[in-house]
């Protein structure tokens, strides 16, 4: 019976934990159809005018979020970290990873977000493989 008890009390305390991230964050999901809109069209755009390519997102698979730092006291800005894997106009498979931060739009208002494509990043922007994004 104390095994059974201590289980639920597991699985509440994770779900209540899940649910709260998920109500109260002031970032977006990392499925957020504005969110996979900005990171396609600045995908095509950055790639025509930094790298002298025609390349594109032409799909999206699975999207997942890989972490979550709400603010604290030293860290004023809420992070949700982000994995997609995309399917490019050139018909490769490729990681994308991307950063959803709060507080960080346009004036301080809304969410920015950084994104980075392995073997895309020829300056290491984002570190080795995006490595900063993870």
């Amino acid at each position: 019976m104390g095994a059974k008890f201590l289980v639920r009390a597991c699985l509440a305390v994770a779900a209540a934990a899940l649910s709260v991230t998920d109500s109260q964050a002031a970032t977006p999901r990392c499925d957020d159809a504005a969110v996979v809109g900005s990171v396609e069209s600045r995908f095509s755009r950055n790639n025509r005018q930094f790298l002298k390519t025609d390349l594109s997102i032409a799909d999206f698979g699975i999207i997942r979020e890989t972490g979550f730092r709400p603010p604290d006291e030293t860290h004023r800005v809420e992070r949700r970290f982000c994995h997609a894997t995309v399917t490019t106009s050139d018909g490769l498979g490729r990681n994308l990873w991307y950063l959803i931060e709060s507080t960080w739009g346009f004036a301080g208002l809304g969410s920015s977000v950084e994104f980075c494509t392995d073997g895309l990043d020829p300056w290491h922007v984002y570190g080795a493989r995006c490595a900063s994004l993870r």
